[in-house]
């Protein structure tokens, strides 16, 4: 459906410009050239009302008067004009429009207004809408360039989709020198209607598009796009520049998590679900499009350098690790064969620095030898100017030899005018050339991470066994009750008894009102007890010096309970207290984990894992994930972290059971996604290590105000 709904803007037989124009510079000239010039073989209908012909080609006043059915309309009128514009494209039976002009949403209230009158005028009509405030699209193999963009794009099978115009233009230029060529370019724009989701969706229907590239602001209907980039993941990559990383206006929220688990962090979980690639910088995306659109997905992490210098070669060495990728191994046969090939005081190892002398010939040997271990996954071919070097003709070495490989091939010709032969000739080849060894290793990585990721998309979401769901009508009635009474946040005891129905082991807690009562549960509990604050208003017990550990004795009990009730007093007046809650101290290994759960604006519920304790949010070692978790990301949320080598044991101290921690986030899972609709945040701070088990000592539920 969505394929048949977006053909006709992207396959038009016909095309009308409202707002045509032959003023020089103007966005309307612009389109009209770009239609005309790039060999559109449709018919084009130029609109305005107050010229009778725009680039020699009959205008209309509107495009009622226009004599056949319009298959895709451009609007390029000021804003205040496009909804009423884009009625009548909709009475004219035009079947998709594309608006170009701006002044919509992104000025304010007033152009908010605009687009929400723009919204209804092709709300249920079938009409399908790119922008507003976009460039438009490009689509060379149909000779299409619907966009006011200063620079055609080359023919090729890279799909680009991009929330900024201006960055399209940026794009088009450097692929125009890096011969990088495109089956559509889209600027999206506003996304009033269409979104990556469905162009995601269509793009799936095109064999021809082996990648898609994504630049990425913000994004609406985050289902779509998820269940539509997961599909085309599964059997082409998808890479993604998200700017906006930072949020230095962030809200604080009353759990650890809420905090902690930022937006961005959110998306770098989103889009690890999908299998799609984040890259970090533009320059990072432009280089793996073309990786991605020139060479095949790398089958490992494995990388064999060859270098005409030593340093180079040992700055890619520091690249690599950083990455996360591996240096290659060179077997017994690749070291003899490379013995007899080279001088013989080339390294012997990888990197495979065949020296400053080396020729077009030495080179070509050493990359047929290379190219034919079986231990490399990609070969990174680098070259320095030096005076014997000759740049292209080991280019065109390079070019002969990766004709038959069936590896990841890269290349760094380092320098400026002497080199820029050579690359040239590696671009047009097919083989992607970098400035800097650096970057060459950097895009194999995000190629490599891409062949991991893709796993991600084929893992069903996991089913918690039933025994563990036998409380879930009881604990909703139990929240609907607690929200009639006005509260939002659940007492540490009503927290934990929901844990425990999910199988979560907890520490026995009990709620004491008095010293004497206080007293007595500890003695049924067992010495030695904690005891914590008890209150709605009083979330973080520790700022508000409301917890008291290791008490043996009643005395200490009693003496402790009100100590913790005076401290809670001062540090707030207002705050109604319910108790304190008597509890077993719990043997720790010293090491404090947390379990967290959150509502995204964007995504719905995400679980969070990490270190916890007291300092949780200053070290900020955490992994997230969406819920519901699939198969495998109950045992692979932990090793995202840093602690998780501690987990595993770390001088006989800290370890974990890891199935019972896989059990928990399972289960913690759940909790959050039977209960989407009441709980806003949670979390279990801290999740403390006993003799290997697992317990949640503390926790917090804060549920959603009642609407």
């Amino acid at each position: 459906m969505v394929f048949l709904s977006l053909e006709k803007m992207f396959d038009p037989k016909s095309i009308a410009v409202i707002g045509a124009s032959d003023h020089q510079d103007s966005v309307g000239q612009a389109l009209m050239k770009n239609l005309v010039g790039n060999g559109f073989s449709g018919s084009i209908y130029p609109i305005n009302p107050n010229r009778k012909n725009v680039s020699g080609i009959h205008s209309y006043r509107s495009i009622a008067q226009v004599p056949e059915k319009i298959d895709l309309a451009i609007i390029a009128t000021p804003s205040f004009t496009v909804p009423r514009i884009a009625r009548q494209c909709v009475k004219a039976g035009v079947k998709s429009i594309i608006v170009i002009s701006s002044g919509f949403s992104e000025t304010g209230k007033k152009g908010a207004a605009l687009e929400k009158e723009l919204a209804r005028a092709i709300e249920g009509t079938g009409v399908r809408l790119l922008g507003p405030n976009c460039l438009g699209y490009i689509r060379p193999d149909k000779k299409i360039n619907a966009s006011f963009a200063i620079r055609n794009a080359l023919p090729g099978k890279l799909a680009l989709i991009s929330q900024s115009g201006a960055l399209c233009s940026g794009i088009l230029d450097w692929a125009q020198k890096e011969k990088v060529g495109f089956k559509y370019f889209i600027s999206i724009g506003g996304m009033l209607d269409i979104g990556f989701g469905d162009l995601i969706d269509f793009l799936e229907n095109d064999t021809d598009v082996e990648s898609i590239v994504l630049y990425m602001e913000s994004l609406k209907n985050a289902e779509k796009f998820l269940d539509a980039a997961k599909k085309f993941s599964k059997k082409k990559p998808i890479i993604v520049a998200k700017s906006g990383r930072f949020e230095e206006s962030a809200k604080a929220a009353i759990s650890h998590t809420g905090a902690m688990a930022g937006n961005d962090e959110v998306f770098d979980a989103a889009f690890r679900r999908a299998g799609i690639v984040r890259v970090e910088e533009i320059q990072d995306l432009l280089g793996c499009s073309e990786a991605f659109s020139k060479q095949p997905i790398p089958k490992g992490d494995k990388i064999l350098v060859i270098t005409n210098a030593g340093g180079p070669g040992v700055m890619t060495t520091d690249a690599i690790i950083k990455s996360g990728c591996r240096l290659a191994s060179l077997s017994g046969e690749t070291i003899s064969r490379l013995n007899r090939a080279l001088p013989k005081n080339w390294s012997h190892n990888n990197p495979v620095d065949i020296l400053g002398d080396a020729s077009p010939e030495r080179y070509a040997k050493a990359l047929e030898i290379c190219l034919n271990e079986k231990n490399a996954d990609c070969v990174i071919a680098i070259l320095t100017p030096q005076a014997i070097s000759k740049p292209a003709e080991v280019a065109k070495k390079l070019v002969e030899e990766a004709k038959e490989s069936e590896k990841t091939i890269l290349s760094s010709w380092i320098g400026e005018a002497f080199v820029e032969e050579g690359k040239e000739i590696l671009q047009a080849n097919n083989i992607p050339c970098f400035e800097t060894p650096e970057e060459a290793v950097r895009v194999f990585s995000y190629m490599n991470q891409y062949r991991k990721n893709i796993g991600n998309a084929y893992e069903a979401h996991c089913e918690l066994p039933p025994l563990h769901r036998h409380n879930k009508e009881k604990i909703s009635l139990k929240l609907k009750e607690i929200l009639r009474q006005g509260r939002t946040v659940l007492t540490e005891i009503e927290s934990k008894e929901i844990l425990k129905a999910y199988g979560i082991p907890v520490n026995e807690t009990m709620l004491a009102k008095n010293p004497e009562s206080a007293v007595f549960k500890a003695n049924s509990i067992g010495f030695p007890v904690a005891m914590k604050i008890v209150s709605n208003e009083i979330t973080h017990k520790t700022d508000a010096k409301g917890i008291a550990l290791n008490l043996s004795s009643e005395k200490e009990v009693e003496m402790a309970f009100d100590v913790i009730i005076k401290n809670a007093e001062k540090f707030n007046p207002k705050a109604k207290i319910t108790g304190v809650s008597i509890q077993k101290m719990i043997e720790s290994s010293g090491l404090e984990l947390i379990i967290g759960a959150k509502t995204d604006i964007t995504f719905g519920k995400v679980l969070l894992f990490g270190l916890g304790g007291t300092a949780t949010e200053i070290f900020g070692d955490k992994s997230l994930e969406l819920i519901p978790l699939t198969k495998n990301a109950p045992c692979e949320i932990p090793k995202r972290t840093k602690i998780y080598s501690l987990l595993k044991g770390y001088r006989h101290k800290f370890k974990a059971d890891l199935a019972e921690l896989a059990g928990i986030l399972e289960g913690f899972s759940h909790i959050m996604n039977d209960f989407k609709e009441e709980i806003e945040e949670a979390d279990i701070n801290p999740l403390l290590i006993s003799n290997g088990k697992l317990f949640a000592v503390d926790a917090r539920i804060i549920l959603k105000k009642a609407k």
